[in-house]
């Protein structure tokens, strides 16, 4: 399956503890790369190779929610995530100098 970014609208995310609660529900499904949360606009982004249905369902139980849109990772964002990715698995250490 390829990689696929799917951002939810969450009506009941307005603080860090329900941003925190979504980003935790999410968290659960083993193939998701990367997890974004706007509160402003109360929208949670999610990359990987998951099912949108399996979102759906887990951020249910955290409020009213909706898909705004699915669609594939542009090719700039998907080098940056294989980047992050290496980076926490430690494949690539970073030096910085001060």
């Amino acid at each position: 399956m390829a990689q696929i970014n799917v951002v939810m609208r969450i009506m009941t995310m307005n603080d860090e503890k329900t941003k925190r609660k979504a980003i935790e529900a999410v968290a659960d499904i083993y193939v998701i790369d990367t997890i974004a949360a706007d509160l402003k606009e109360q929208k949670l982004t999610v990359i990987g190779d998951m099912d949108t249905i399996a979102i759906a369902k887990k951020l249910k139980k955290n409020g009213k929610t909706g898909i705004v849109s699915v669609g594939p990772v542009k090719e700039e964002r998907r080098k940056e995530i294989i980047i992050i990715i290496m980076i926490i698995k430690g494949f690539v250490h970073l030096k910085f100098e001060s």
